[in-house]
């Protein structure tokens, strides 16, 4: 995008390790790009399950005026995004739950949003993965 903003990549997992390995995986496999991208896994006492709180310090963090895409890898995670962007006031404006495949789906968001996409087409390009075939 021409303007300087650039649409961010929230990565919800139930563990820590897992959601900051696939953010390391998703911008490797983009050429090391610069976007924005955060991992929020695991409880602030280091333990497996989701943190509304470090969802939503992680979307600020990587706001850039853009929008948030927010990936998530299961269930209870979803419900607690859900919970985040129906207070409507804890995550950055123009923030979406990212309906993807957690692993190519975040690859495909940064790989797009790498390109100055903006926030559909970067949502597009996640849920586009669930067509993705290995066989």
């Amino acid at each position: 995008m021409s303007d300087g903003k650039q649409v961010g990549i929230v990565l919800v997992s139930h563990s820590a390790e897992v959601a900051a390995s696939v953010a390391e995986l998703a911008k490797g496999l983009a050429g090391g790009t610069s976007v924005p991208v955060a991992p929020a896994g695991g409880t602030e006492g280091g333990g497996l399950g989701t943190s509304a709180e470090l969802i939503a310090a992680a979307a600020a963090s990587v706001d850039r005026g853009a929008g948030v895409a927010v990936l998530t890898d299961l269930g209870s995670a979803v419900l607690t995004v859900k919970a985040l962007l129906a207070e409507g006031d804890e995550l950055p404006e123009n923030t979406r739950l990212v309906d993807a495949p957690f692993v190519e789906g975040a690859v495909a968001a940064v790989v797009t949003a790498a390109t100055g996409a903006d926030l559909p087409t970067v949502e597009a390009a996640a849920a586009e993965a669930y067509s993705y075939r290995k066989v």
